[in-house]
């Protein structure tokens, strides 16, 4: 460990004038954009200026100091002025994105890897999300590394994954979930910086949470560091009557200390004084100092003390181990709402920012400037900066290659197979390729890897683990179908049974190319009704434009005996509206293959995205057809004809997934009744529907010829026709169809939670069997009584 004496005092003196830049730089941001910033709508910009005051000395520290170019970081999302105010510094955020914070194509109000232009690694927003998504990338680290891939072999150093964390953002659960996932894996290379100010958005943390904070952590293998006291209160005490005063700091309740701070040096001793000054040295040493030292003294946390910080970093540096410090701060420190319990959505008046001006000796106009109303030239203060350790070294954000992706994904078909089973049977099939293509699929799924068909696979490429660990079953010699060794060369990351953490892994896993500059091919399996439990991690994947393809199954009521618990009905319209995923539902194991290849071509396109596959274990009769391009190319965009409409169409039926056989039943009931019947296979609804929105978009700025996918496949529909659409999931999924051309439409779904049964009781229940589709086409377009059409009921 690096010894204070022993470090330059300059450098801590720079690291001192430059910490107050990044605090008045950090506090100007959000009041310009609050009270300069012409305000059009009138609402409140905010900015949380106290809880990013909370975190510059942290953030000083570290940035300016402790991290290395290999490092990645997960800011705390209140902290993003901070971090904006430190890249400006670096030369990579413009004054023009700072003094439009928060407006549009402004610095953002939480760190952004895909919207901000600074050098953000994780996405931050949604609290808790981007802390578990450090652990996650450690463990992906750690993947690569065991692989002879990623930092270490070729990109620099294996790096520290930091999260910079609020401590009421200590509350959420998916932080726990994914603390237990790193100790079974052995977690190494990160830190977590809990900024302990003890307030949260509407209160004051309860008591002695820390001391939970440090058994969860060391229960799970951390080390713990408490940075409790700075410079300044080690130095009291040491003094006579010192230990009295540690002790009073160590019983005051937070509230209590939190109202001293935001009264000052007069209230402090006051209430020093009454509490333990009658004991002579304690009295000497309160009385030894003015108010603004005593209120310095007693602000002097661990968390706003540059040399302890620095020096706990650097002592962390020298090992693998996980680390959780836990650093005591003041809310809004160094500024006039530090302590107030108010002060968390509380902005600076005007009057208050010119006495912090005054104080920063910043003269008006020169707000934004590097060095304004600093005592170190700015030449060697910009020299400084230059060196810093952080800023050595090329881009840190990588591109590599892409990996090439076969022409086509062979599968053995069979008579009658599920979609589920047609892809473990894809997945084994590329198991037994020797080429890079396959070595670069990591499949990972949450304890349910042998129910969603993933066995197969494993058993080609095994679990990994950074240590070999021998099949226990095998060992003992009972048969088993599945031969399952943990070890460095495995491809499948075996998770427990927590969905947040399946997502989790998955966007760190999908961001390996950026974050450590090798392509993983990433799939995820969970069952389709518990997307939504570990929806918010998916939605920040997303947003961060993370890579990977989901495969879910089973899905809808078509689980029929399994009951409503674990039927999903919404899921088709998450895969719709959620940004960044392209949703399919295939019925066909054939198209199955066309859009998983697609899958690993888009999750490494420039203007791609993930893929989410909704599957199903009903197992249904396989067409026999020669898969061309022109029909590979329908499938990819969402939809083509099984049978073409006629020009005397009077009905033509549209179905997605596993209801491809009562669709096909359903055309030849209604055939007998009526001529040039058509039907229409959908297998993404939210391409096709993404694709004529883009096309009325293009329209509507004057590109006439723009044409989506969903309106070519649908112009040879008469005018007179009608619709009916049927997915095994919510109606709306595909009842947008009529509005393309102007068609009436009947759309058919699943409103409600599900029943046992079999899966004709749950078809004909919810009217989407081959009789209810019948009966829409009836009620839509009347013809002659069909035969053998059953009443309803």
């Amino acid at each position: 460990m690096v010894k204070i004496a022993e470090r330059s005092a300059d450098d801590i003196a720079m690291l001192q004038d430059l910490e107050r830049k990044i605090l008045w730089l950090a506090t100007w941001t959000i009041h310009n954009a609050n009270h300069v910033r012409p305000n059009e709508d009138g609402l409140k910009v905010g900015g949380h200026q106290a809880s990013s005051a909370s975190m510059a000395t942290i953030m000083t520290a570290l940035y300016l100091k402790a991290l290395r170019p290999e490092d990645r970081v997960a800011v705390k999302p209140h902290a993003s002025p901070i971090f904006h105010a430190i890249q400006y510094l670096f030369g990579k955020q413009t004054r023009e994105k700072l003094e439009n914070f928060r407006a549009y194509k402004g610095a953002q109000s939480y760190p952004s890897r895909t919207k901000d232009v600074d050098d953000v690694d994780f996405s931050t927003g949604s609290v808790g999300l981007g802390v578990a998504q450090t652990l996650f990338a450690s463990l992906v680290q750690d993947y690569l590394a065991a692989k002879g891939l990623g930092q270490g072999f070729g990109h620099g150093p294996e790096g520290k994954m930091v999260a910079l964390v609020g401590d009421a953002e200590m509350d959420e659960g998916n932080i726990f979930e994914a603390l237990l996932e790193g100790w079974k894996h052995g977690l190494r290379n990160t830190w977590w910086i809990v900024d302990y100010n003890r307030q949260s958005l509407d209160a004051v943390v309860r008591e002695g949470l820390w001391e939970r904070f440090e058994s969860i952590f060391r229960s799970f293998g951390w080390d713990v560091v408490i940075l409790k006291y700075g410079q300044l209160q080690q130095a009291a005490f040491r003094e006579k009557g010192g230990e009295a005063l540690r002790h009073w700091i160590d019983t005051c309740p937070n509230p209590l200390y939190s109202a001293l701070t935001f009264q000052g040096g007069k209230a402090w001793r006051k209430r020093l004084m009454d509490d333990i000054g009658d004991q002579g040295d304690v009295s000497a040493l309160i009385g030894r100092r003015s108010d603004e030292e005593l209120a310095a003294l007693m602000g002097n946390l661990g968390g706003h003390d540059l040399p302890s910080l620095v020096d706990a970093f650097d002592a962390a540096r020298g090992h693998d181990r996980p680390v959780c410090f836990i650093a005591y701060t003041i809310k809004g420190f160094g500024l006039p709402l530090a302590g107030h319990k108010d002060n968390h959505a509380g902005l600076m008046t005007p009057t208050q920012v010119e006495t912090l001006r005054a104080r920063h000796n910043v003269r008006p106009g020169h707000e934004w400037d590097l060095f304004e109303g600093l005592a170190t030239p700015p030449a060697t203060l910009q020299a400084f900066l230059d060196g810093v350790p952080f800023r050595a070294g090329g881009t840190r954000r990588h591109l590599p290659p892409k990996i090439e992706v076969p022409a086509t994904l062979d599968v053995p078909l069979q008579a009658a197979m599920s979609t589920q089973q047609g892809f473990g049977l894809l997945l084994n099939e590329i198991g037994k390729r020797e080429d890079t293509f396959a070595s670069r699929v990591v499949t990972t799924s949450p304890d349910v890897t042998v129910s969603t068909n993933l066995g197969a696979w494993v058993n080609r490429r095994k679990l990994f683990a950074r240590e070999e660990l021998a099949d226990t079953f095998k060992k003992e010699r009972i048969p088993s179908t599945f031969n399952w060794e943990f070890g460095p060369s495995g491809q499948h990351m075996e998770l427990g049974i927590a969905e947040m953490n399946l997502f989790t892994m998955l966007s760190a896993l999908g961001l390996s190319h950026s974050l450590f500059g090798e392509r993983l091919l990433p799939i995820g399996t969970l069952y389709d009704p518990f997307i939504e439990r570990g929806l918010d991690a998916l939605n920040y994947a997303c947003y961060q434009d993370a890579r990977f393809i989901i495969a879910a199954t089973p899905s809808g009521v078509t689980l029929a005996p399994e009951g409503g618990a674990h039927q999903s009905i919404a899921t088709p319209l998450i895969g719709m509206a959620q940004d960044g995923l392209a949703s399919f539902e295939p019925a066909f194991v054939d198209e199955l293959a066309v859009i998983l290849r697609f899958a690993f071509e888009h999750v490494q396109a420039e203007d791609g995205g993930s893929a989410y596959l909704r599957l199903s274990t009903r197992t249904i009769e396989q067409p026999r057809r020669t898969m061309d391009s022109a029909l590979a190319g329908e499938i990819v965009k969402g939809g083509y004809w099984l049978r073409r409409p006629g020009p005397n169409a009077q009905i033509v039926i549209a179905y997605s997934g596993a209801l491809a056989p009562e669709a096909i039943e359903a055309v030849g009931l209604i055939a007998e009744d009526r001529r040039d019947v058509g039907l229409l296979a959908i297998t993404s609804a939210d391409r096709l529907h993404a694709g004529w929105t883009s096309a009325q978009r293009a329209r509507e700025g004057g590109d006439v010829e723009a044409r989506a996918h969903v309106e070519t496949l649908l112009d040879p529909v008469p005018p007179g026709c009608a619709i009916v659409s049927a997915v095994d999931g919510h109606p709306a999924t595909l009842g947008w169809l009529g509005s393309v051309h102007g068609h009436r439409a009947r759309a058919l779904g699943v409103e409600h939670f599900g029943q046992t049964g079999t899966i004709a009781d749950l078809y004909r229940h919810f009217g989407i069997d081959a009789q209810g589709m019948v009966r829409a086409a009836q009620a839509m377009s009347p013809g002659r009584p069909i035969r053998h059409l059953r009443a309803v009921g």
